[in-house]
């Protein structure tokens, strides 16, 4: 039967709009990505208007780049997982799970990075946003990972006095077979002990690490070596400077 050039447009104009409604989802044809990465941004009092946008930038100029959309495509399923969580002492899914499979996904990444809203509160609670990272939002995941990793950025230690402590927090994330990174930002009050309070209470799993921003003005160029490394899967030296 030959279909007419109304139906075929019709039905074209059908399929178009079932793949628009899919999503991120329907850009990889696998139920497979490398890495499913969290992006956990500190947004409590010590961080004003201008270090949060010097932070939303740095994420957001990391994913316009090329050496790290390379990273992304490089890896056998040629895709990730990423979301965005704010934390101060009431964390909230800020972007939630969305898939990077080409170039064209991380630009509009960027983009939604650059709106991402801000819940803030005064406190650093981090064993608040490893509960909501444990509870409700790695049981969301829509795509198996290779690896699952965290990558927590502030400027300061715990403060809020949690009922379960960042240490035991922690521990039961790595036990799941989560991977902990810290990028620590060496500025205002507790900026020569923040890098070491990271190396005892919150990196953890295989092949944790910190990699330190030498203040907020530092922080894209931290993120993005960041990102190569925990997307790559690589250890860290084998980053190249830059």
């Amino acid at each position: 039967m030959r279909l007419r050039p109304a139906a075929i447009a019709l039905a074209t104009g059908l399929l178009l709009l079932l793949a628009d409604r899919a999503g991120p989802l329907a850009q990889t044809s696998g139920n497979t990505v490398d890495t499913a990465l969290v992006l956990a941004v500190d947004v409590s009092g010590s961080v004003d208007d201008n270090r949060y946008v010097l932070q939303m930038e740095g994420i957001a100029a990391a994913f316009e780049d090329s050496a790290v959309q390379s990273t992304i495509l490089s890896g056998a399923h040629h895709a990730m997982l990423v979301a965005l969580v704010n934390w101060s002492n009431r964390p909230q899914v800020a972007i939630p799970w969305t898939v990077i499979a080409s170039a064209t996904d991380a630009r509009e990444f960027a983009t939604r990075v650059r709106q991402a809203p801000r819940t803030a509160e005064d406190f650093t609670c981090m064993s608040a946003m490893m509960q909501l990272v444990a509870d409700k939002l790695l049981p969301l995941m829509p795509m198996q990972a290779e690896r699952t990793v965290v990558d927590v950025s502030g400027d300061g230690h715990d403060n809020c006095n949690p009922a379960v402590s960042v240490d035991s927090q922690r521990d039961a994330l790595v036990d799941s077979g989560v991977t902990i990174n810290g990028l620590p930002i060496r500025e205002g009050n507790e900026a020569a002990t923040i890098e070491g309070w990271y190396q005892a209470h919150v990196i953890g799993g295989a092949g944790s690490f910190l990699l330190p921003a030498d203040g907020y003005a530092d922080f894209a160029r931290a993120i993005r070596r960041k990102f190569i490394i925990e997307i790559s899967g690589r250890p860290a030296p084998a980053l190249p400077p830059g």
